[in-house]
């Protein structure tokens, strides 16, 4: 397997090792908590089985690629603050994106990937080891996204964000973001009272629906709020419960269970997504059903969701970067927004759970996983 210029933790480079270190982990990681390729959906399935093939071949070889391609191939950073594993589906579409454009990775252009692994100090040096680099154009989530601009005001951004940029502070307009920086915004934030009158449709009769959230997460704070009001609006108890991390997954499933908790609410953010495989096996294991902020969560496993697609946001930013590639300048490019949003309900864990899906429900949705 060809060497790669991907950086641990340490900061130093790495060789095969790390390729089968992330395959591990992420065998490791859902070794008690598997989830059936039915309850997947065979799309699904097959992109997990493909996870090892992909990040050897594929994610991981590029920065390679990029060290080795001539100088006149232009380079593209690439910065989320999570880890590589979870990620997988985002980085594919970046670079369909891309390709639709006329981009290939690895043949004439080449890109670097820099993963925080959900360690927000970290972020700062990556985003300065990028920028040494000298790349075209930089893509980041948002908390990638203010660590490079915290270090640059010449080299373009796109970033890819689920909530408001403008009340995260990335721009003062949508329509004319200024200076070096643009973007592609997915709805994942705002739509989460929606989400609870799904839950609540569901299970109407249970004591209490359980929202989940990472304190971490961009607007998350705003989240809260809008759950306790949609509560109170709908006349149902929300409790609300933080993991920090996957240490504290256990113990906060072990509490909503106590509270009697008949739903599961899931709660926006990078880590919780990069984490949706583990949240569907353990809401399937403690009998809650579910709806996630993101299609991707309904196609591992979640019960439903309802949102947009955070991969297609990336197949976008992939667009996006081609345009500057092309001579674009990210000021004079709106902020483009995710407008579909899709509510998917995956009747396989409806099956797992013992649940018979309301027919309105059904008829509601725009995708039902068999």
């Amino acid at each position: 397997m060809p060497q790669c210029l991907l950086l641990t933790q340490s900061g130093h480079g790495c060789g095969s090792a790390w390729v089968r270190r992330t395959a591990q982990f992420s065998i490791q990681k859902c070794d008690n908590l598997l989830i059936p390729d039915l309850v997947l959906g065979a799309g699904e399935a097959m992109r997990r089985r493909e996870f090892t093939r992909l990040f050897s071949s594929t994610v991981v070889a590029w920065p390679l690629a990029a060290r080795a391609q001539p100088s006149a191939v232009p380079l593209i950073g690439f910065l989320r603050s999570t880890t590589a594993a979870g990620s997988e589906d985002l980085a594919t579409a970046f670079e369909q994106g891309l390709k639709d454009a006329g981009f290939v990775a690895s043949q004439n252009v080449a890109i670097d990937y820099r993963w925080g692994n959900d360690q927000s100090d970290r972020l700062p040096g990556l985003a300065a080891d990028l920028i040494r680099r000298q790349p075209a154009v930089i893509i980041g989530n948002i908390l990638a996204t203010r660590a490079v601009m915290a270090a640059t005001t010449t080299i373009p951004i796109v970033f890819v964000s689920g909530s408001d940029p403008m009340r995260e502070g990335l721009v003062a307009s949508l329509n004319h973001p200024g200076g070096n920086i643009t973007g592609v915004v997915f709805a994942a934030t705002g739509l989460i009272a929606k989400r609870l009158g799904l839950l609540h449709d569901l299970v109407p009769k249970s004591v209490a629906i359980a929202a989940l959230f990472h304190p971490g997460a961009p607007a998350v704070e705003l989240e809260k709020k809008d759950v306790e009001v949609a509560g109170q609006t709908i006349g149902r108890q929300v409790l609300s419960v933080e993991a920090a991390d996957e240490r504290e997954f256990h113990a906060a499933f072990a509490t909503m269970v106590q509270q009697d908790a008949g739903g599961l609410l899931i709660g926006s953010g990078p880590y919780l997504n990069s984490r949706r495989r583990q949240l569907a096996a353990l809401a399937i294991r403690h009998a809650l059903p579910s709806c996630g902020p993101l299609r991707s969560y309904a196609e591992v496993g979640v019960l439903m969701s309802y949102g947009s697609s955070q991969a297609d946001a990336y197949r976008r930013a992939g667009n996006y970067a081609a345009r500057i590639l092309k001579g674009e300048r990210p000021a004079n490019m709106p902020v483009e927004l995710a407008t579909k949003l899709d509510l998917v309900i995956n009747l396989a864990t409806a099956k797992a759970l013992g649940l018979s899906m309301p027919p309105n429900l059904l008829t509601l949705a725009d995708e039902v996983i068999e």
